[in-house]
């Protein structure tokens, strides 16, 4: 069971109230199917196994194509959820737990691919610097949403990292979109730290 698509960690809450209205008309599709919310989140996890074997291999075209379709079940299972009428946290927590697998898993097919270049020991670098900051981004939001305060800001949350890591797959541009990933992601933790410094500042 799901919880729903976190559409609040996407900067613009416009843009996700268009991605949802969008997505809902196959949610409804997949349900009828017979899929449920955690069949589509399982499938996502299983694709990203697949976009980072492509990776590897040094097909990134491919690999920045399949990194989108893959990216996509991050919403469908959502509005499979809504579709359905089965939206329950443990299903929001397994969404989130497993998109950081398939996060993961992605940038370790990065790094395989990397490795085999001259840029291998700087593009070592960013993926760890990248991978630990997009961590460091849920879990941010995770202990400030414990503590009582809401921590969606900041400039990369998941669907801009998937947006700039595609980007670089497709047009053979890693080493910029990682130093992006590498910059923004702890970017973002931080402005999240000094967000909630702030509400207890005025809220202790």
């Amino acid at each position: 069971m799901w919880s729903g698509w976190r559409f609040d960690d996407v900067i613009s809450e416009s843009l996700g109230t268009r991605v949802r209205g969008m997505t809902l008309g196959i949610g409804e599709a997949l349900s009828r199917a017979g899929l449920t919310p955690n069949m589509v989140t399982t499938i996502g996890v299983l694709l990203s196994l697949v976009v980072a074997a492509v990776i590897a291999s040094g097909n990134l075209i491919a690999g920045g194509i399949l990194f989108l379709i893959a990216s996509g079940f991050d919403m469908l299972d959502g509005a499979v959820a809504r579709a359905a009428g089965t939206v329950t946290k443990f299903g929001g927590f397994l969404d989130s737990t497993l998109d950081r697998y398939s996060e993961t898993i992605v940038l370790f097919g990065v790094l395989y691919y990397l490795l085999q270049t001259p840029d291998g020991m700087i593009g070592a670098l960013l993926v760890f610097a990248a991978t630990t900051g997009s961590l460091l981004i849920s879990y941010a939001r995770a202990r400030a949403e414990a503590a009582g305060f809401h921590a969606s800001v900041g400039l990369l949350a998941r669907p801009e990292r998937v947006v700039i890591l595609a980007i670089g797959l497709l047009f053979g541009q890693l080493l910029p979109a990682l130093w992006i990933l590498a910059i923004g992601t702890h970017l973002t933790v931080f402005m999240r730290i000094f967000h909630v410094w702030r509400i207890t500042r005025v809220r202790p």
